[in-house]
């Protein structure tokens, strides 16, 4: 299993349409293939930090589920509605691997 890490750099003064955004992604991800864990907008700190982060199968499984989202009709109105109002100013996409399962219980304080 891997973890995608989407970091963003968005525009400060349109974090409502991210949220939109990422509402919309709440709905086509899991429909398309990918667990998603979610995304997360700026809240306290920086203005313009934003990240989006899902599991996947593996990088075969992305690329199907990249191929798919593409071509499912709230996956391409998403993607044009990012293009066409540009609040995203930067997107770095890294897929990394849970090392330290299995985790202990927690425990309430």
């Amino acid at each position: 299993m891997l973890t995608c890490f989407i970091r963003y750099e968005i525009d400060p003064f349109r974090k409502e349409e991210f949220a939109a955004y990422a509402r919309n992604w709440g709905q086509a991800i899991p429909r398309n293939g990918a667990d998603l864990i979610g995304y997360f907008a700026p809240h306290e700190g920086s203005a313009t930090t934003a990240y989006g982060v899902y599991n996947i199968e593996s990088l075969a499984a992305y690329e199907a589920y990249r191929a798919r989202l593409a071509a499912d009709p709230l996956g391409k109105q998403n993607y044009e509605f990012a293009r066409r109002e540009r609040f995203i100013l930067k997107e770095d996409r890294i897929f990394l691997k849970n090392v330290s399962l299995p985790h202990a219980r927690q425990v309430a304080p």
